[in-house]
């Protein structure tokens, strides 16, 4: 297992299932295309994979045949991205490609229009309600914003290093807004996000090929890419992974690795918002995940890889993370077909 990758909420399949339901379509189709057991959407602690996830978009798309999965009153027709995306390959600079991927969308949306302006060294990128708002229609607004910031990053070849997010009022932190490592300024008159100006003047570097390559990789990669891996709790993370199955290294031992002081790492914790033992914890579950959906280890086996002596101790560790019991999980994911 080259992984263990990090695992999606439950509650992010929820929100995006809202439109299919919002439509009227049956569901259950459509998480059986994805691997996703219906047995886990009554846990509000399960976890699934970002294969499972990924799975779920595409057939949220092929079922609604929209892009934006039926969150927004008109679809979205599939090939709309890579339309974008084609001309913005095209263009000079960042700032040019997001003025034109902003127009281009804009002709495309009904419920919301993204702006970038420039002010003070800042640019901002705003998004702006054409009609009241809604749950569907929030996170329809969160997901243009990831893919923004990714194709943002993608076009450039580098992380677009953020300075900060601004969010609406009732909008709440979630697992997505870690992914931008920026703090959060809540009840804003519109959802954006801001950098540095001078970002804008770099070069697009990618051309058709590599546009192939990237759409090819869509959803999974405008999940997963440009985390920042810098962040303290990624590299404690991958330090960790390298002894799962061991007893794991104390705090001071990481620090002592990472050439930090304890009290540093402690400090610098807090300000991503994440504990040390929450990182080992949520570490052994997406490993023990991953184990479930993609092996046929027996229990046991996997709860001595994920570091636990005994079968019953991670049957309670896992039910706890998860609300599922390991073997329920993995029985429901082979009677759900397997992915």
């Amino acid at each position: 297992m080259a992984g263990p990758h990090h695992t999606v909420s439950i509650q992010q399949v929820h929100q995006v299932l809202q439109g299919a339901r919002h439509r009227g379509v049956d569901v259950l189709p459509v998480l059986a295309r994805a691997g996703i057991p219906p047995v886990l959407l009554d846990s509000p602690l399960a976890r699934i994979s970002q294969q499972q996830y990924a799975g779920l978009l595409l057939a949220l798309r092929h079922a609604l045949r929209d892009e934006l999965w039926g969150l927004v009153e008109r679809p979205v027709r599939p090939g709309t991205f890579a339309l974008c995306m084609g001309h913005l390959v095209r263009r000079g600079t960042l700032g040019e490609a997001l003025r034109a991927g902003f127009s281009f969308y804009d002709l495309v949306l009904g419920d919301f229009v993204a702006r970038l302006s420039t002010q003070d060294g800042m640019a901002r990128i705003r998004i702006a309600l054409r009609r009241p708002g809604n749950p569907r229609l929030e996170y329809a607004i969160r997901a243009f914003m990831l893919f923004t910031f990714v194709s943002a990053s993608w076009l450039v070849a580098r992380r677009i290093p953020l300075v900060g997010l601004d969010y609406t009022a009732g909008m709440q932190s979630s697992e997505t807004s870690r992914v931008y490592q920026a703090p959060i300024r809540f009840g804003q008159p519109q959802v954006g996000m801001y950098f540095e100006a001078r970002w804008l003047d770099l070069p697009v570097v990618q051309n058709a090929q590599s546009l192939r390559e990237f759409l090819a990789g869509a959803p999974s990669n405008l999940i997963v890419r440009y985390r920042d891996s810098s962040s303290v709790t990624d590299r404690i993370r991958r330090l960790l992974r390298k002894r799962l199955g061991e007893e794991l290294p104390s705090l001071e031992e990481v620090g002592e690795a990472l050439a930090v002081t304890p009290q540093t790492l402690r400090r610098r914790l807090r300000e991503e918002g994440r504990g040390f033992q929450q990182i080992k914890d949520e570490l052994r579950r997406d490993a023990a995940i991953e184990y479930l959906l993609q092996s046929r280890v027996p229990l046991l086996e996997i709860a001595n890889r994920v570091g636990f002596s005994e079968a019953s101790t991670f049957h309670r560790a896992f039910k706890h993370w998860t609300g599922v019991a390991p073997g329920e999980y993995r029985s429901a994911h082979a009677a759900d077909g397997g992915g």
